[in-house]
């Protein structure tokens, strides 16, 4: 019987999950959102189980959405993915937002993720997988490379098939991917006095 897996994303403004069985995608369904990511995840991933006939319990592996992009998105799906596979004692496999987006399609080809303020995140593959790393550019600005990948797969069905086919080495836990670091500033004021 074929495993079923359950990928999802919130790297972006979505929400997105995908339901994988075997090779067939039973659910696919992607939320557009800027803000929410926190408060819609697990209820859509419930709800993708619950429209396909099936339950947590019948889960056997986890595909999550590393990112690169949006800083606090990409460590919802993570912390959630970590969380659901120790409670259900399967594993969480991480999956790069771009080489989701390439995963069935004709190489070489570009991934372009649009990101703030005109920039682009961006990673080449070849057919035998990526000439590049994740970068972060401005879209005027972008190097020489193959063409831009114009139709690309659902992030969240890329990360399903992805993480089924690493399951049987799932390698680290999932740790998220940033290209730069967090626009939050740490706080100026010290903290409280803890009491003992």
């Amino acid at each position: 019987m074929p495993d079923l897996c359950l990928g999802f994303d919130s790297s972006a403004a979505h929400c997105a999950a995908a339901l994988l069985w075997g090779d067939r995608i039973l659910v696919s369904r992607q939320d557009d959102m800027a803000r929410g990511q926190a408060e819609r995840l697990m209820p859509l991933l419930e709800e993708v189980l619950a429209e396909a006939g099936k339950g947590w319990s019948d889960l056997a592996v986890l595909g999550v959405g590393t990112g690169p992009g949006n800083f606090t998105g990409i460590r919802i799906a993570v912390a959630a993915a970590r969380g659901l596979a120790l409670a259900l004692k399967i594993p969480a496999i991480g999956v790069g937002s771009c080489e989701a987006l390439a995963f069935g399609q004709a190489r070489p080809c570009r991934v372009l993720i649009p990101s703030r303020a005109g920039d682009v995140i961006w990673q080449d593959f070849g057919t035998e997988g990526a000439l590049t790393q994740p970068a972060a550019t401005a879209a005027g600005e972008l190097p020489a490379g193959p063409a831009v990948l114009q139709t690309p797969t659902p992030i969240a069905e890329g990360i399903a098939h992805l993480a089924l086919l690493r399951k049987s080495a799932p390698g680290p836990r999932p740790a998220p991917i940033y290209l730069r670091p967090a626009d939050a500033a740490p706080a100026k004021d010290r903290g409280p006095v803890m009491l003992t």
